[in-house]
């Protein structure tokens, strides 16, 4: 057991006590963010903002810029997405679960390539391309940025991008040495499974009863 605990977390003892306690904080209020996703929940997006401010310190310090600059930006998502889930559509209703349209899927692919390109850039000026990890790290960006756009919207879809971004990014994080954080996106995986059920069948009742 103890070698266990050993090979999961020697890299923590490098780390300011600091870093470790904001990675922590980071973590519980990520899970509080997505559960409150799973549930519907407005929430979702102040809890979200915590959690993203506190990894975009951390991930600019540890190198991972892809993860840094997706950070940030579900930060200034967040804002949208907060605006858009609690506007009124109607008199009684707010922007309700929906699936994506053939011009949102456009969007979707070119927010994703557009965001590729962009982190590739900034991979390039800083000379970060030195690893395997920087060039997964581009692609899984691309993939959540998408995702966010789609959750911002209130789009299911955008459960599917999070379960893959999220599988991809456990062994990315826990490579680059932030254990808790890697045990998060499996978590958040799981949540995310659940959560792309949960919104399938709110739409499907909604559907019922139009």
């Amino acid at each position: 057991m103890n070698h266990i605990f050993e090979f999961l977390f020697s890299q923590y003892k490098t780390y300011d006590t600091l870093d470790i306690v904001l990675e922590l904080i980071a973590v519980v209020f990520t899970i509080a963010s997505v559960w409150f996703s799973k549930r519907n929940n407005v929430l979702v997006f102040p809890t979200g903002m915590v959690s993203t401010a506190i990894f975009v310190y951390l991930l600019l310090k540890w190198d991972l810029l892809g993860d840094m600059i997706i950070n940030a930006y579900y930060f200034i998502m967040s804002l949208y997405g907060w605006y858009v889930w609690t506007t009124k559509v109607s008199d009684s209703n707010v922007t309700p679960i929906s699936e994506t349209t053939i011009k949102e899927k456009w969007i979707s692919l070119l927010l994703g390539i557009g965001a590729l390109i962009f982190i590739a850039l900034i991979y390039m000026t800083f000379n970060k391309f030195d690893s395997w990890t920087a060039y997964v790290d581009t692609f899984t960006t691309a993939i959540f940025f998408a995702g966010m756009w789609l959750m911002a919207k209130r789009k299911i879809e955008n459960w599917l991008f999070w379960i893959v971004g999220n599988i991809i990014t456990v062994p990315l994080y826990f490579y680059k040495g932030l254990t808790f954080s890697s045990l998060l996106y499996i978590v958040l995986t799981i949540i995310a499974i659940f959560g792309y059920k949960a919104w399938k069948k709110h739409l499907n009742n909604t559907l019922q009863t139009v």
